[in-house]
């Protein structure tokens, strides 16, 4: 990674759920790559530590982990470079880094918040955006996350009522931490898929409408995954894909213009992230 010339205060995108396979590491690998493709400085950190598929998706083979940091920081504290334990993902024009989640599942146990928390404190400083994936739980570390993050997606399906009503618990949950009403995001996956749950049930129960809804597309959603290439860098155009762009374009408060084939020329507008972080030099 090149040595960074300039104080950079990123912002941290962190995909959460209340229940697992709702598409987070899919959605969250997307919104690295997209990001990466407009031209901007990404890291993309896999924090769900037992059983993360960032690197399985995208077909990496990482030599360092998170696991590797922690020890890295508790050898040499603030003189501990967390860039030299990232794994470079690169498709064509577009390249982002990732951050492994351990190898070991007695390494996923020992992780502590602390060392991660400065982590992110550090990649914050080289990155324009760190994405965050994390599992489905209320736990130390992922609070920690959500404190740190400036937006968070809350992603949810419609597959069955006890998701729902887990969806209800962690949206009040979230609710009760206080953050500024731009922070939170909760947007649906598959939203389009075959359901004996009125979307109007969901609303309702919610508390509110989705700030975006993902369509359904198992096909290319599982092209992409067996590619190791993720959607928004595909030459193939699906809905699927787009809708990923609008999200990511929504989340950074920038203008969507499908019909551009480049968005780096685009700037970013006077929204919350705007406001916080500015535009890229």
């Amino acid at each position: 990674m090149a040595e960074q010339q300039e104080t950079i205060n990123g912002a941290i995108i962190t995909y959460f759920s209340t229940a697992s396979a709702v598409g987070k590491t899919l959605v969250s690998i997307n919104s690295a790559a997209e990001l990466a493709r407009e031209g901007y400085r990404v890291c993309l950190v896999d924090f769900d530590l037992q059983f993360g598929d960032v690197c399985n998706y995208l077909q990496l083979l990482p030599e360092s982990t998170v696991a590797d940091v922690q020890q890295g920081i508790a050898t040499s504290g603030a003189d501990c470079h967390v860039e030299d334990y990232l794994t470079p993902y690169v498709h064509e024009a577009a390249t982002f880094y990732v951050m492994a989640s351990p190898l070991k599942l007695e390494e996923a146990y020992n992780i502590k918040t602390a060392p991660m928390k400065a982590m992110l404190t550090q990649l914050q400083t080289l990155f324009d955006y760190v994405v965050v994936d994390t599992t489905s739980m209320f736990s130390e570390l992922n609070l920690a996350v959500l404190d740190l993050s400036t937006v968070v997606i809350f992603l949810g399906i419609r597959d069955f009522f006890p998701t729902i009503k887990n969806m209800s618990i962690g949206n009040e949950t979230l609710k009760n931490l206080h953050y500024d009403q731009n922070k939170l995001r909760i947007v649906l996956n598959r939203g389009d898929s075959q359901s004996d749950i009125p979307m109007g049930l969901m609303v309702k129960t919610l508390g509110g409408e989705f700030y975006h809804i993902l369509p359904n597309d198992f096909r290319v959603a599982n092209e992409s995954i067996k590619s190791g290439v993720p959607l928004v860098l595909s030459h193939e155009e699906t809905k699927l894909g787009q809708s990923l762009r609008e999200l990511v374009y929504r989340s950074t408060n920038q203008d969507y213009a499908p019909e551009d084939e480049s968005v780096a020329e685009h700037e970013m507008h006077g929204g919350f992230l705007s406001r916080l972080f500015g535009g890229r030099e």
